[in-house]
């Protein structure tokens, strides 16, 4: 299940049919704001994402945007890699007009220099724009990556350029295999203006980057990106999606990138972050326990298996029951 097959759209829609309750169109610009880190921008606490723009059409993904911006949504994520670079043409045919009241970021998955750069050209074009306000290595994974990245010749070089070229604001990096190569890139490195990494009800309970990787980004002051929040909808078997947008909306992190696919998830996303009341320790603690029973690799599919023989990452939680 990719992400929520009966919310928004489908489901809201049948339900409001059935009993004439059709839920109000969320008002436009009440989305709450956050400051992004050190970087001077207040970014709305929900921003749509480009990675799920294959399950659709292009003129389904295009409405979406659309919709988002109409909204009052200023965070738009996307990768070079997403849909073959469509997602991002995408943005390119929604987004150019209304360029400086939006923060685009995207991504890039080369290691090198050269692989880097090139990609860049190649998101700058089919963004219709000359420059992104956030550029991250893509989906770091392994501890061998971060010796190249930062080797002579590495992605690093790339992006330190790029920044000082304009051609990016911010760079970042982003990854959701295993919170140690996270730490790697942090000790590697201390100039990031932004990290990305899951955030949801039941990681805490297996390798899990709230705890060891938050902490350290909030002492850094980085503009804190959460994803994965629903845990590619698997989470809806036990919780709602409101419960799960506000456990990480009550994080101390800046703001979620959310993969919706029709206007009727993007503007019960919209309602929900509109809604949204801070959760008190008493209240998320009842929520991590009840996700306890569902955590591990079996939920979290993109995480290391550190419950697999010979795996050397540790897990430091409860194994999956």
């Amino acid at each position: 299940m990719k992400r929520r097959t009966f919310v928004g759209g489908a489901f809201a829609g049948l339900a409001a049919t059935a009993y004439g309750l059709r839920p109000p169109k969320p008002r436009a610009g009440d989305i709450p704001q956050r400051a992004f880190g050190k970087t001077g921008e207040k970014l709305t606490v929900i921003g749509q994402a480009g990675g799920r723009f294959p399950l659709i059409s292009f003129e389904e993904a295009r409405a979406v945007t659309l919709r988002a911006y109409d909204l009052g949504i200023n965070y738009f994520d996307n990768s070079a890699d997403y849909w073959d670079g469509k997602s991002e043409e995408v943005y390119g045919a929604v987004l150019p007009p209304f360029r400086k009241q939006v923060f685009i970021t995207t991504k890039a998955n080369g290691r090198t220099r050269a692989g880097t750069e090139a990609e860049l050209d190649l998101s700058l074009k089919r963004l219709r724009t000359d420059y992104v306000d956030l550029w991250q290595i893509h989906a770091v994974g392994e501890k061998e990556e971060v010796e190249q990245i930062f080797g002579p010749g590495g992605a690093i070089e790339a992006f330190e350029a790029a920044k000082k070229a304009g051609k990016c604001r911010f760079i970042g990096f982003t990854g959701h295999h295993d919170p140690h190569v996270h730490l790697a890139m942090l000790k590697a490195y201390d100039k990031f203006d932004s990290i990305l990494m899951p955030l949801h009800v039941a990681d805490p309970g297996y390798l899990s980057f709230e705890k060891l990787v938050l902490p350290l980004a909030i002492e850094r002051g980085m503009g804190i990106q959460g994803m994965k929040s629903l845990a590619n909808a698997k989470l809806l078997q036990d919780f709602s999606v409101r419960e799960c947008l506000s456990y990480v909306l009550s994080l101390p992190v800046n703001c979620i990138a959310i993969g919706c696919t029709t206007v009727g998830q993007l503007e019960d996303d919209v309602r929900f972050a509109q809604q949204f009341k801070q959760l008190s320790a008493d209240e998320m603690d009842p929520l991590r326990h009840r996700a306890q029973s569902i955590a591990g690799p079996y939920l979290e599919d993109w995480k290391r298996n550190a419950q697999t023989r010979g795996s050397t990452a540790d897990a430091g939680t409860t194994k999956h029951g």
